[in-house]
Parts: structure tokens; sequence; C-alpha cells
């Protein structure tokens, strides 16, 4: 623990300066969601706004703003990467089949049948 009074103040002081840029950010979040933008857009300034609270928690409540160890920075790295490549992964698979009508089997089949008759 630490020993001087100072010491914690200034600790308490971070703490509390985190604590209101995350009110700030939070404020921002419902803000933004009144924006009226296209979806990915929104998805965009989403995934920013978390990823800024995201790493504030995670940077001074957890401790790691601290650690130097490269084995925490690869591992971090490495699940930024991965994270990466399954946000990905949806907007690849579809990107091909877009302006292309590919329609339900048996969709009109009701229709078939009473034109039948």
């Amino acid at each position: 623990m630490s020993g001087s009074a100072e010491e914690t103040k200034k600790h308490v002081d971070i703490y509390m300066k985190v604590a209101g840029a995350l009110a700030v950010l939070t404020v921002l979040t419902v803000l933004a969601s009144y924006l009226d933008v296209a979806v990915p857009l929104a998805i965009i300034i989403a995934v920013i706004i978390a990823t800024a609270k995201g790493s504030l928690v995670v940077s001074y409540f957890m401790h790691l703003v601290d650690e130097r160890s490269r084995t925490l920075i690869f591992t971090l790295a490495l699940t930024v990467v991965f994270w990466i490549v399954l946000m990905l992964v949806p907007f690849l698979t579809i990107s091909d089949t877009y302006g292309v009508h590919k329609p339900l089997p048996n969709a009109d089949a009701a229709h078939a049948e009473d034109e039948a008759h």
C-alpha cells in the first residue's frame, strides 16, 4: 500500500478524472444515439466511444497503465487482432451478395397452386 497521504490523494484525483471522463463519454453515447446517421456510421461511432471507455477502465481501474510486461502487451495486441478478424468475418462473407437477387425457394408455391386450380 502507499504510505503517504499525498500519493493517495494523487491516485484519488486520477480516479476522479477518469470517472469524469467516463461520465462525459456516457453522455456522448446518449447524444450520439440521437444522431440521424446511417447504421454503419452509427456502429462506427458507438464502437469508437465504447473503445475509449473500455480503455479507460482497463488502464486505470484495472491498473494496466503501470504494467510493462511484454507478455501482457502481446496478449492484448493478439486480442485486438482477433477482435478485428471477428468483426470483419460477417462483412467479408456477405459482401459478394450485394445487389444480387436471391429468391427464397418455394416462396410463391402457394400462389402457383392457386393458379393451377
